[in-house]
């Protein structure tokens, strides 16, 4: 049986790793500036452009049920028996459920949505895993779905953010905190637990110490780690970013711990709402999976 993976475009993939696991990418659009484009027409730093000259956040949208309609069609055109879809956690999106309508009423017993409870490059993590059991000679995408379903609560997915008034314009912390952060230079972590962002620690300083403090104490507080992949995933395709990103890899190396360490930038959907200069290290944190 031919088994296709797929994801929408939050889940932050390089063009490498989208061609190494055959990933079939459903896009969203975004509304930049009064102008609907695809995800990925313009870069996070023009969207941040944008940002600094109007005020406004782009407005991101999920992937409707008339996308997953074709997006799912040319998967079986291709050749494919059955296809697990991973999305965008259901509390942060209606991809999920628009995905699952599409299944449920088109592909029954063929399509598996998945809710991966998470963001960004966690999403490739769950990923990643059902391409090995693909690989380890498992042919029951049903069964494949609960195995990764089972490994869903342990993605563990957080980071450090630059400026918190990217995420008050996505709604994602009241005024008040937004005030304050900007006032005190605070830079909090933000933890998606249980499918939605939760504030951890703030930090103060630049965000070069800031990013390395972060890593250390995720390092420190998530202590079973599944050593196979780890995505260091920024938000800034700058000099200065590229910089600090390369900077936590070297750490990260010297833990002599993680086989696969992966750099991706995020994509539109996700650095529009985080902010420039977000980083985030991403793991499973249970245990080796042979």
């Amino acid at each position: 049986m031919r088994i296709a993976l797929s994801a929408e475009t939050t889940i932050d993939f390089t063009k490498e790793l989208v061609e190494q696991y055959h990933v079939y990418v459903a896009k969203p659009k975004i509304n930049v500036a009064g102008e609907e484009v695809w995800d990925g027409t313009y870069t996070n730093e023009e969207i941040y452009e944008t940002v600094e000259k109007t005020g406004k956040l782009p407005k991101t949208s999920a992937v409707n049920e008339y996308m997953f309609e074709e997006h799912f069609k040319k998967i079986f055109d291709d050749g494919y028996d059955a296809v697990i879809h991973f999305s965008l956690s259901k509390t942060m999106s209606s991809s999920f459920q628009n995905a699952t309508n599409v299944a449920a009423r088109l592909y029954p017993g063929k399509v598996f949505v998945i809710d991966s409870m998470t963001l960004s490059t966690a999403i490739g993590l769950e990923l990643m895993y059902a391409d090995k059991l693909i690989k380890s000679g498992l042919e029951d995408p049903e069964e494949i779905a609960k195995k990764v379903l089972a490994r869903v609560p342990y993605s563990q997915a957080s980071f450090v953010v630059s400026r918190v008034d990217y995420l008050y314009k996505g709604g994602r912390c009241s005024a008040m905190s937004a005030f304050f952060g900007s006032l005190l230079k605070i830079r909090p972590q933000i933890i998606v637990k249980n499918g939605v962002m939760v504030a951890g620690k703030k930090y103060r300083g630049p965000i070069e110490k800031v990013t390395m403090d972060y890593v250390e104490d995720t390092l420190a507080q998530f202590t079973n780690k599944d050593p196979e992949h780890i995505f260091i995933t920024y938000s800034s395709n700058t000099p200065e970013a590229h910089k600090i990103a390369d900077k936590v890899q070297e750490r990260l190396e010297k833990e002599n711990f993680f086989k696969n360490i992966h750099q991706t930038i995020a994509g539109g959907t996700v650095g529009c709402h985080c902010g420039p200069y977000t980083l985030g290290i991403l793991f499973f944190n249970d245990g080796p999976h042979e």
